[in-house]
């Protein structure tokens, strides 16, 4: 009886249409994200071609807080900065002495920081998303609704209400899988954190494209 009942369950799930499915995965996600206003982490970088074999790795520390914020610091193997404060956008390069200023683009299909420091609304809107559930953890499969995008496929892993894995796949097949460690959400962030700090003697290119 209870092989039979899991067996009407699970065909009754895949008779399900899948754009039921999928706004599910949307509901739920973006549930999820709703309630996130800053996060702080340590991740962990890999670059890996189609192939799987690992092209670079990087680590450091990253915060964020919405709307538009975000500052990711590598460590290792070289020092980078990132830093959003909501509308400009640099790259700091310390071991170049150089600082690259941008607007920043709020597409969420342009700027992976704004998956998460973005609108919930706009990730749902701008993706298709499902989801898949294995034992404590929580994935979204998340596939753009537009080709104008840097990604062909994102996908988020979350374990309770913390986001611990954050990958993504080009159009030629490279992965870029983040994971985070020691996360706290929703804690004090200084607005300090977020302001270009450029050292004396830096040479700062504006992009006005």
């Amino acid at each position: 009886m209870i092989v039979k009942k899991t067996l009407a369950v699970i065909t009754m799930t895949l008779a399900m249409p899948l754009a039921a499915l999928a706004s599910e995965g949307a509901d739920r996600l973006t549930r999820m994200l709703e309630p996130l206003q800053t996060f702080e982490a340590r991740f962990e970088q890999q670059i890996l071609d189609a192939s799987g074999e690992r092209l670079q790795e990087a680590h450091g520390q990253m915060w964020l807080a919405r709307p538009g914020k975000f500052r990711w610091e590598v460590e290792a193997p070289y020092q980078q900065e990132v830093i959003s404060d909501g509308q400009e956008v640099m790259l700091h390069d310390p071991d170049l002495e150089q600082a690259t200023i941008q607007a920043l683009d709020h597409r969420v299909t342009h700027t992976p920081a704004l998956l998460l420091s973005g609108s919930a609304s706009d990730l749902v809107d701008s993706y298709d998303v499902t989801r898949q559930q294995q034992g404590g953890a929580e994935t979204f499969t998340l596939l753009p609704k537009s080709a104008d995008t840097l990604f062909e496929e994102l996908k988020m892993t979350f374990r309770g209400e913390l986001l611990t894995t954050l990958q993504m796949t080009d159009s030629t097949g490279q992965r870029t899988a983040i994971e985070f460690r020691d996360a706290t959400m929703n804690q004090a962030i200084d607005d300090s954190r977020f302001v270009f700090d450029i050292p004396e003697g830096t040479d700062v290119i504006r992009d006005t494209h």
